[in-house]
């Protein structure tokens, strides 16, 4: 099984990477680029490894990070997905989570710093949380290894259930959306036939990314 990790910059990705492998790490670069790849095993499980990819704040393809990330799990298709996000600031890490939904890979959400925000007084929902996006959201301390042996439980769930995220239309009636039903449904039959979510293919173009004109089936779109 692998695992694809994946959060923003200072979510405690790195920290979280290092309680679910240990000493058991690997060290190369990702292929045809120089970007660090680091890849592991996860201890208390056999034959699961994790790659921990890097820090990015959404999927549009405006950096090499962000273009890594998104072919990483479009090509090497990974088994699950697990997002961690920095719990005292939800907001705007769920950006990134919500786009990678839309990706339709299991996936599970790891609420980090989870000792902080209660440190701080406040609190996550996190059944409410669970229901709303359809995956599993588990609260955890990397930093203090809490929670990690319940995240990769439900990590290895998750992959054995194949169960994907709900499909969220979260955009606003309008043109934008009118946009992308349409866009989605020309390239709808290229695009599972390439193993892509149509909406995220669909999103990918109009954001102009040209990388995913081929495979999402653009040219057949154009000329239909």
């Amino acid at each position: 099984m692998i695992i694809a990790l994946v959060g923003n910059q200072n979510s405690g990705k790195t920290t979280l990477f290092n309680a679910l492998t240990g000493a058991n790490q690997h060290v190369g670069n990702f292929p045809g680029v120089t970007v660090e790849q680091k890849s592991g095993e996860v201890r208390w499980q056999k034959n699961v490894s994790v790659v921990d990819l890097p820090g990015i704040y959404s999927l549009r393809p405006y950096s090499g990070e962000e273009m890594l990330t998104r072919d990483f799990i479009l090509k090497e298709k990974p088994d699950v997905i697990l997002n961690i996000v920095d719990a005292t600031n939800l907001e705007r890490n769920l950006y990134l989570t919500l786009q990678l939904m839309e990706m339709r890979v299991p996936m599970v959400l790891a609420l980090n710093m989870m000792d902080e925000l209660r440190g701080n007084g406040g609190a996550v929902d996190i059944p409410r949380l669970t229901a709303e996006l359809g995956i599993p959201a588990v609260p955890i301390s990397a930093v203090k290894k809490e929670g990690i042996e319940e995240l990769v439980r439900a990590v290895a769930a998750a992959a054995k259930s194949r169960t994907l995220p709900r499909v969220l239309d979260f955009c606003a009636k309008g043109p934008v959306h009118r946009c992308i039903h349409a866009v989605s449904h020309l390239i709808e039959d290229h695009a599972e036939r390439e193993g892509i979510a149509p909406r995220f293919a669909a999103v990918k173009l109009i954001e102009g990314d040209s990388r995913m004109a081929s495979p999402a089936g653009a040219d057949a779109a154009r000329r239909s």
